[in-house]
């Protein structure tokens, strides 16, 4: 198992373990009878007898924090390459005890439990190991300390955890990404949202929250969700539709989805705008054109709805949702001929509206012959 961080015992044991926002240090002094020990285990090549040199070496150190701390996380590597994770967790978790806001000891602990395919513990960790990282940037300043060597200093430290940090984002990600149990899998994001704000995987976590809310059918829950999340990043685009497409549904909230859709549509505005925000575009384009639909402003919902499904065709499903809407907004204003070319439009594409849009075309057809 490889880990981003695997200090070697070298020369003067010094390990800078940084226990955030304490700031401590694991340090054993060169020469000491720890330090000689230490050395004497990492010297040994077989695995089960560095594991035994391990456990009598917690035992022997019992009363010294840091030595303890040390020998509980080097036991627990040990355990991994011996592929007993199990055990390697509970060391961990006993140097974490001692150290709870170290970084190191988190991103081994992470390890483990990827190994053991155990994806709450990944993100649960990975969401301790966030909150550590960014708690280096609202340490208290020494009084001793000018504004400019702090400022250094947290930038030091901030640059030397900044791996680390990527590791557990990409961690948690592909752990929420491989649950399988909807309800784990929400509970996962519910952590993962606030502890990594303006993540790359931003996009991609909203969708997994709307599919697991879908899942589990609790609409309640998105709106939990999505405010939280929005709390955290105020500009997060897919939370943003996320909740202006579950604002349309309730009518005490289609305001709410009017004013998330054009919130969308101004940050993704501009001749520079990517594949991805046009894709946004167009979804806020047609879950604006729906909510106008729901408050009976027909003739609002439809030039929304136009825009959208030109917008949207490079996504089958989304714009068919488009379509079929604006074949219903058609419909609503008797404009029988455009109806009837939206729907058809909809009804040729495989998905979700593919029925609902026949359906509504017969009931059209049906009423043209009367």
């Amino acid at each position: 198992m490889r880990f981003p961080h695997h200090l070697i015992l070298s020369g003067i044991l010094m390990f800078a373990l940084a226990a955030w926002p304490q700031n401590v240090k694991i340090t054993i002094p060169a020469g000491s009878p720890e330090d000689k020990d230490l050395a004497a285990i990492a010297a040994e090549s077989d695995v089960q007898k560095r594991i035994a040199a391990y456990q009598e070496f917690i035992q022997k150190y019992a009363d010294n924090k840091p030595a303890l701390a040390y020998g509980e996380w080097q036991l627990s590597i040990q355990y991994s390459s011996a592929g007993d994770p199990a055990k390697a967790l509970e060391a961990g978790d006993k140097a974490l005890e001692l150290y709870p806001n170290n970084l190191d000891i988190i991103v081994s602990q992470v390890g483990v439990a990827q190994a053991m395919k155990d994806y709450s513990k990944v993100v649960a960790y990975a969401a301790r190991g966030a909150d550590v990282f960014h708690s280096i940037a609202t340490q208290a300043k020494p009084a001793d300390v000018s504004d400019a060597e702090w400022t250094e200093r947290v930038t030091q430290e901030q640059s030397s955890a900044k791996s680390s940090y990527e590791f557990l984002e990409n961690a948690a990600y592909s752990a929420i990404v491989n649950e399988q149990d909807p309800a784990k899998r929400m509970t996962d994001i519910e952590k993962f949202t606030p502890a990594f704000p303006k993540s790359q995987y931003d996009q991609q976590v909203a969708q997994l929250a709307l599919y697991s809310l879908g899942q589990l059918n609790q609409p309640q829950r998105v709106e939990a969700y999505g405010e939280k999340a929005l709390t955290a990043n105020p500009d997060s685009v897919p939370t943003l539709l996320m909740l202006a497409n579950a604002y349309a549904e309730d009518p005490k909230q289609v305001a709410k989805a009017v004013t998330y859709c054009n919130k969308v549509l101004a940050l993704t505005a501009g001749s520079n705008a990517d594949k991805n925000q046009k894709l946004s575009a167009g979804l806020a384009h047609s879950t604006l054109g729906y909510a106008y639909l729901k408050q009976d402003k027909t003739a609002a919902a439809v030039p929304e709805l136009k825009t959208a499904a030109g917008m949207l065709q490079e996504d089958p499903q989304a714009e068919q949702a488009a379509l079929f809407r604006l074949g219903y907004a058609y419909a609503k204003r008797n404009d029988r001929a455009d109806a009837v070319a939206a729907l058809q439009k909809a009804a040729a594409i495989d998905g979700p509206y593919q029925r609902p849009a026949k359906d509504m075309l017969a009931k059209i057809n049906a009423a043209g012959k009367k």
